[in-house]
């Protein structure tokens, strides 16, 4: 964001957060650490992510108590953090504010492409929470965040095991009477930009180990350990629930 383009991009952030933010406050959540590195006393969005957290955190567990009354704490628990993941509020900075462009980065870090990466704008979506509810308090907080997330709440309500694919697994290998998943791990390419494999393996009882003892039933890749493991697990899940519904048919013929 440069001085000639700061007022078009206020508007229209402003716009989409559908509240208003004095100047100062909203340069300063749209400001990261690298720039503030380049510009000493210059402030950063991170005190205000951290406010914006917390708040975060309470409207969305207060709209999930309040629309789910029988749901338990552990389904809560799931939702909320698919709903509030950096997965899906770097969407909502993607998709509904269009911030990438207008945030306040260091040479380095934008070189890096850091106005695209997901933490950064899961950061941005935090810090604006926070600065509302720094400006307004929790009524406006409150309008903003419902305004940003009711859609992906009520999505999230819709997906089932897809909410943690991996104790979904374990879940349905227990049911089926199957061992806990084990998941092996490989890793391949350069330090700085790692891919991980994880296989979904059914490991027979004493048999660890021993290649005729593995069954993998899901791969999956991700730049974590923990990205791989879950679509190892989403498609372990489903090649455990094809074969429940298979053995079913099969029962009723």
């Amino acid at each position: 964001m440069t001085e000639d383009t700061e007022q078009q991009p206020a508007h229209e952030l402003l716009e989409a957060l559908g509240t208003t933010i004095n100047p100062d406050l909203l340069v300063q959540a749209l400001t990261h650490r690298s720039f503030s590195h380049e510009h000493p006393g210059v402030p950063n969005y991170e005190r205000l992510e951290f406010l914006g957290d917390a708040v975060l955190e309470l409207i969305s567990t207060e709209t999930l108590f309040t629309i789910h009354p029988d749901m338990t704490e552990g389904q809560l628990a799931k939702m909320r953090a698919k709903a509030v993941s950096e997965e899906a509020l770097s969407a909502i900075a993607r998709t509904k504010l269009k911030v990438g462009p207008y945030i306040l980065l260091g040479h380095g870090e934008a070189e890096q492409g850091g106005s695209e990466k997901s933490s950064i704008l899961c950061d941005i979506v935090e810090s604006l929470i926070g600065a509302t509810f720094l400006e307004h308090g929790i009524d406006e907080a409150r309008k903003v965040v419902h305004r940003l997330i009711d859609d992906t709440l009520a999505e999230v309500a819709t997906e089932g095991p897809a909410l943690d694919w991996k104790t979904s697994l374990t879940v349905k290998a227990h049911d089926m009477g199957l061992p806990d998943p084990v998941y092996l791990m490989e890793v391949s390419g350069p330090e700085y930009a790692q891919i991980f494999t994880a296989k979904a393996t059914l490991v027979a009882e004493g048999k660890r180990g021993h290649d005729d003892g593995e069954e993998v039933i899901g791969v999956g890749q991700g730049t974590s350990k923990r990205k791989a493991q879950l679509a190892a697990a989403e498609m372990g899940w489903k090649t455990l629930d094809e074969r429940q519904h298979q053995n079913q048919d099969q029962g009723q013929q």
